[in-house]
């Protein structure tokens, strides 16, 4: 079982910048892809970025070059860098994380707010 806690999340004015991390319960050395999500009202989650174990990476194309996310196993901790915030980057983000043994399993954390707003 992994429990994955999100923390850095919080009111930003357009243009701001904001980091989330999320911390993983266990070594993430045996997580293959960990992502975020986010979920704004009204709307179905979407994927926001992903990275694997090996480092390699992906983004919604809404937020290509504005945001980056980057994983430290050592401290068993993935981060998104969100510059050039916009008001419609408002939403609940969800941290996420997969693992393969006998079969997939999937690990969400319980959310955290962020809001672009002036």
């Amino acid at each position: 079982q992994v429990q994955l806690v999100e923390s850095g999340g919080g009111l930003v004015q357009p243009g701001g910048s904001l980091r989330l991390s999320c911390a993983a319960s266990r070594s993430t050395l045996g997580i293959n892809t960990m992502a975020w999500y986010r979920q704004a009202p009204g709307n179905e989650r979407e994927l926001v970025a992903g990275i694997t174990s090996g480092g390699r990476t992906n983004y919604a194309d809404s937020v290509k070059g504005r945001f980056a996310i980057s994983r430290d196993n050592a401290k068993n901790t993935v981060y998104l860098q969100m510059n050039s915030l916009k008001p419609e980057d408002t939403a609940v983000y969800y941290c996420y994380a997969v693992r393969f043994g006998s079969r997939q399993y999937d690990y969400w954390g319980q959310g955290t707010q962020v809001t672009v707003s002036s």
